[in-house]
């Protein structure tokens, strides 16, 4: 019995100490994680941060896709913001008056020209109308980001995450549920599932707060820990020079105790966030990505719709009047104005879990759909599709594995300029069929800062350690996880042991 409490002592001590400053780093990164427009104002200088952060070739999804407004003037968006350019990338013009300050504030889902010419663009934040700068409309939306806009024969189309928005004269908005799709079994990914309990948002503001809480209390048991772990040696030094330590014992003992406390109340809160974080990252994303679960009653995700956040990009065809709809999960078309329900497009297109970043049919009347899983041309008209990059039909390479990420990561994409090109998240921009085409990023655009959220992020997900770790940095979340998991158990049972031999000792006495 003693060697296995001095066994849980000892890993409990040691493996705490090594993964206690990541312990401050997640929870501050979490944090600011779970309050983004709180923090959209702060930017962090990109000299700062590994190469891996470092904008090179328009990668790092610097462009999402661009607006062609005459034959020498393209705006090119994403999260640089806006820029005027001309035809071939050599010159640039800022387009981002009127935005509020901050990088988070500029980062653009979709610039749109109407039929009446007013350029509007929608932000993660808003949306915006041009009128020599960029003035914000308020709408109605719960979820205020817009992630695309459209136009049909009623007037303007807004899509947030989760709605659809109608308005003809962006004066009064009609907020409206898409309809489900058909065979819709009430039940959600087991991704979003966890994702929604690990941030909290499970249960909206509150459960936000809630994790927050539980964040600085395990911040609180790493600072503790690391006193309990370094003050004696400072006490022995303070001795040895013959000077008092009697706040450093305190400290101690104040230290340990609280310690003590906070883990065996609470640690088991700590322990299911810590688990449930486990997952949000490959490998151990990669067999729950497309799993679906029951909606958990009385949460967030209790409702009734099927596109909670799930919605992207939205595409209105007059010429057979249907709606083509994008969302996290599939591809879905209307071809009755919404009065049913929505019907799959029957082409097992691999989409990316972290959404669709192009959707847009080509001048060849395809539709082209991009995301993070690679670029695609879909005939609808057969229900076959291609690999646009590589013009060949759709193979698994066998180098990415399980990996939910594909061999080519498509941000954004164009045919604005003098040869057709896409944007790969890590290589930037690449011609898709093989040209010389190149342009590079003007000094002012590639030094542009990145939005602290955006820090935070690539801290939680262990994406900043890639470059002292290497392609390993992708088993830190899981291996940090279950050290984490380790610590309070080990730390509980060392506790546990700790009480009942004195409470066996006092019977004893007495």
């Amino acid at each position: 019995m003693k060697k296995k409490s001095n066994f849980f002592r000892k890993y409990h001590k040691w493996i705490g100490i090594i993964i206690s400053l990541f312990i401050l780093l997640f929870t501050v990164s979490g944090i600011i994680l779970n309050h983004r427009k709180i923090f959209s104002s702060i930017d962090v200088n990109r000299n700062y941060l590994p190469a891996e952060l470092q904008y090179n070739n328009w990668n790092l999804a610097a462009v999402k896709s661009t607006l062609k407004l005459s034959e020498d003037s393209i705006l090119v968006y994403g999260n640089i913001g806006i820029y005027l350019t001309n035809s071939d990338l050599s010159k640039f013009q800022d387009f981002n008056m009127g935005f509020p300050k901050g990088i988070d504030n500029r980062k653009i889902e979709k610039i749109y020209r109407t039929k009446h010419g007013e350029l509007l663009a929608s932000t993660i934040f808003g949306l915006y109308k041009y009128n020599n700068q960029w003035i914000k409309i308020n709408n109605p939306a719960v979820d205020k980001r817009i992630v695309d806009i459209e136009e049909d024969d009623k007037g303007l189309i807004l899509l947030t995450r989760s709605e659809l928005i109608r308005t003809s004269d962006l004066k009064t908005f009609e907020v409206l549920e898409l309809p489900n799709p058909i065979g819709y079994d009430n039940k959600i990914g087991l991704f979003k599932t966890i994702w929604v309990i690990h941030s909290g948002e499970i249960y909206g503001k509150a459960g936000k707060l809630i994790v927050d809480f539980f964040g600085i209390v395990f911040a609180i048991m790493a600072i503790t820990g690391i006193i309990f772990f370094t003050f004696p040696s400072i006490i022995k030094r303070r001795k040895r020079n013959k000077k008092t330590a009697k706040t450093h014992l305190k400290a101690i003992k104040t230290s340990l105790n609280w310690h003590k406390k906070i883990g065996l109340s609470l640690g088991i809160f700590i322990f299911f966030t810590a688990f449930t974080g486990m997952f949000l990252r490959p490998p151990l994303l990669i067999p729950i990505a497309n799993a679906k679960v029951a909606k958990i009653p009385f949460t967030e995700l209790d409702a009734p719709s099927a596109w909670f956040d799930k919605l992207r990009r939205v595409i209105y065809k007059p010429e057979n009047n249907t709606y083509y709809i994008a969302t996290i999960e599939g591809l879905f078309y209307s071809d009755d104005n919404f009065s049913s329900e929505l019907k799959q497009i029957p082409i097992n297109v691999p989409l990316s879990v972290m959404g669709i970043n192009v959707f847009e049919f080509n001048d060849n009347g395809r539709l082209l759909v991009g995301s993070f899983n690679g670029l695609f041309e879909l005939d609808l008209h057969r229900n076959t599709f291609i690999d646009y990059i590589t013009k060949k039909p759709y193979t698994v390479s066998s180098s990415r594995g399980g990996s939910p990420l594909g061999e080519h990561m498509a941000a954004g994409y164009s045919a604005d300029f003098v040869e057709e090109i896409y944007f790969d998240y890590n290589n930037g921009l690449v011609n898709i069929d093989g040209g010389n085409f190149k342009a590079e990023m003007p000094s002012e655009i590639k030094q542009s800062r990145i939005s602290l959220w955006n820090t935070s992020l690539e801290m939680h997900t262990a994406r900043l350690f890639k470059f002292a770790f290497g392609e390993l940095y992708i088993l830190f979340i899981p291996l940090f996880g279950l050290s984490v998991l380790f610590v309070i158990i080990s730390g509980s049972i060392v506790v546990i042991r700790q009480k009942r031999k004195k409470k066996k000792k006092k019977i004893k006495n007495e």
